[in-house]
């Protein structure tokens, strides 16, 4: 007699995880119940969805809809590999994981590998970007399409996705993750297709970004598509197992704003539909994960060792250089002034240009800091985001308005992460700040950077940077829709630095501190990982519940969603062909002609015979791997249980 192999890598570990056990058989509660998932070897194989935008590990960053998610995901992919190996080990398994990261194949790629089918990620083993080609009837489409348009390829990258996954991962995965409404409506069809535990991330709703978008939709239509968007929303967090958030205030808001999820509760798409009971905001579902920044990036000034000393003569010309050319325009007169520093997309949400002009209109703020700014171009029409373009001409209007050459410095986007940590810290070294203006933000990615780097952080008050910071502690809320108060209390902070030499000091070791308590990758990705074994468990118990609501999704889908995607105006061109650049040496096996075929854009009954194959091969090839996690869940709790009676019975009639 003995235990299978998964219990625990020696007798210690075994005897743990059965007192656990034990106790939650006695008296559960959740952090018992949440211990023994953690414990149990129930997830393997994972896959997450991020479809817009041009994901890569390199050049792609401040490239239209490419941001702070990319980032996000691929520190949140090297965590969760770290943490799956940990506990393979622990539970006395050998089993090799695999996480596929699977993005939109974009063949007009911009001197990125967004065109490369398979890409092993950086500082992993077992992880993978999968992209697969949006195929329509005209071929392969080439171009980059804007996240507000991509709902009629949706349906069609699923099914070719699937396909790519099960001969991949040469079965199903273990848990299915969606980011943001594309990602999240193409987790929810492919899970649905396979019978997988399904979470959602949304990162940012963009409902509640932008007033009554919801009754003015069809003003916004022909720009954003909102129809298509918040019913894809709709669909993807119903249909989801879990939902991971940032923030408490993604999901019920504050006492002057709804939460993201919260204002889709109950709304009007006047001439559309209503929504009566869009979501339960109250539903167990509900999960807070925050996320972390890589801290071999993003670490304090005060760590000397550590710094990246060979980006400091390009910095230095980055900020302080008077000649302009295609990478800053602008110069700082007085380099003996701090800096105030912001980094991000040029949308109107994140709001630069509204930190510029506070910054243009407080004469005391200018006497004081420089400005410096990373995003976007200088030129609107190397642009293809309509919003950057507006933005763009904006800055160029208000930097002539307020006449501000000789006291700020605008820097095009930036794509060298470790540059950038040292940037961080270089404006850290004058005493400088970071501030992050956005009208509304989820959660707030540059904001942990900063903090990481010890930069004093001033940061909006709509969003997720609330919780991040305490205000006047780890740093400071500014209101985004005020700006002469937010500027007047920048000016207020350096004025009390200059008169206080140890303040700075100490809200930037505040800012610390906040972090390493609840911001790191290590936290979330504990969390991540028990949650999906709980609601993995919890899926199999409340089957006939989730195939009810399913039915009612699924007509949803079809009978809403569809249309509208179907009757979308499309105003990218599409491409008669554009194939795949060859596969890059990885470590999952080389692929098939079928499998090429396929990512071309080959028949559709083509595709549905390649998954019916993957799946005939599913069973035979999970024995020789590990064991399904349900089939864990399963054997776990009901020889526990019969174990646990035997014993019992044992001391009676002992």
């Amino acid at each position: 007699m003995g235990f299978e192999k998964g219990w625990g890598e020696n007798a210690e570990r075994v005897k743990q995880t059965m007192r656990i056990l034990s106790e939650i058989i006695q008296a559960p509660d959740p952090a018992s119940m949440e211990a023994f998932f953690s414990r149990l070897p129930a997830i393997y194989n994972i896959v997450i969805f991020s479809v817009h935008g041009y994901f890569g590990q390199a050049d792609v960053l401040g490239l239209p809809d490419t941001g702070g998610q990319v980032v996000y995901i691929l520190d949140q992919v090297r965590a969760m590999e770290e943490e799956l190996l940990s506990r393979i080990k622990q539970q006395g398994l050998n089993v090799k994981p695999q996480i596929l990261v699977v993005t939109r194949l974009i063949p007009d790629a911009k001197g990125n590998k967004c065109n490369q089918e398979i890409e092993p990620i950086e500082n992993t083993t077992h992880s993978h970007i999968l992209r697969v080609p949006f195929n329509t009837e005209k071929g392969v489409l080439g171009p980059w399409v804007s996240r507000f348009d991509i709902y009629p390829y949706l349906e069609k990258f699923s099914q070719d996705a699937s396909v790519k996954i099960l001969e991949l991962m040469e079965g199903k995965p273990d848990l299915i993750i969606g980011n943001y409404t594309d990602g999240n409506l193409v987790a929810s069809l492919v899970a649905n297709k396979l019978g997988v535990t399904q979470a959602t991330i949304a990162h940012a709703l963009e409902k509640s970004k932008y007033e009554d978008s919801d009754v003015k939709w069809r003003d916004l239509d022909s720009k954003y598509h909102f129809s298509c968007q918040f019913t894809a929303d709709l669909i993807a967090m119903n249909a989801a197992d879990f939902v991971i958030t940032s923030t408490y205030q993604e999901i019920a808001g504050s006492k002057n704003r709804p939460g993201q999820y919260e204002s889709h509760v109950s709304f009007t798409m006047p001439g559309l539909y209503r929504a009566v009971s869009g979501i339960n905001v109250f539903d167990p579902k509900f999960n807070i994960a925050s996320p972390g920044a890589d801290q071999s990036v993003y670490f304090p000034l005060t760590e000397k060792q550590k710094r990246l000393t060979k980006f400091q003569p390009a910095i230095e010309e980055l900020l302080y250089s008077k000649e302009d050319n295609d990478e800053h325009i602008g110069y700082l007169a007085d380099r003996k002034k701090p800096i105030i520093f912001s980094m991000a997309r040029l949308d109107i949400v994140k709001n630069i240009t509204g930190l510029t002009e506070w910054y243009g209109k407080n004469k005391r703020l200018r006497t004081l800091v420089n400005l410096v700014i990373v995003g976007g171009f200088f030129d609107p029409s190397k642009s293809e985001d309509r919003e950057e373009m507006a933005e763009i001409k904006k800055m160029h209007s208000l930097i002539e308005k307020y006449q501000l050459k000789g006291h700020i410095r605008w820097i095009a986007a930036q794509t060298d992460r470790y540059r950038n940590g040292e940037l961080y810290r270089c404006v850290a070294d004058t005493k400088g700040a970071f501030v992050q203006p956005a009208l509304y933000e989820a959660f707030g990615l540059t904001v942990i950077e900063a903090m990481n780097c010890g930069l004093p952080t001033f940061a909006t008050n709509q969003g997720g940077p609330t919780e991040i910071i305490v205000d006047g502690v780890s740093g400071f809320h500014i209101d985004p829709n005020n700006g002469d108060e937010s500027s007047n209390k920048i000016v207020d902070f350096f004025e009390k630095c200059k008169t206080d030499g140890r303040y700075w000091n100490r809200i930037s070791q505040g800012g610390l501190k906040r972090i390493n308590e609840c911001y790191t990758w290590k936290i979330y990705a504990n969390k991540m990982l028990n949650v999906g074994s709980a609601y993995g468990f919890w899926r199999q118990l409340n089957k006939e519940q989730k195939q009810a609501k399913q039915r009612y999704i699924d007509i949803f889908y079809n009978l809403q969603f569809r249309k509208m995607a179907k009757n979308f105006t499309i105003s990218v061109e599409e491409s008669k062909t554009a194939a795949p650049s060859k596969t890059s040496k990885s470590r999952i096996p080389p692929q098939p002609p079928a499998a090429k075929a396929e990512a071309a854009g080959n028949a559709a009954a083509m595709a549905e015979d390649g998954k019916s194959k993957a799946i005939q091969k599913l069973d035979y090839s999970r024995i020789n791997r590990a064991p399904c996690a349900c089939h864990w869940f399963c054997l776990c709790i009901s020889s526990s249980i019969v174990i646990y009676a035997l014993v019992k019975l044992y001391g009676m009639f002992k």
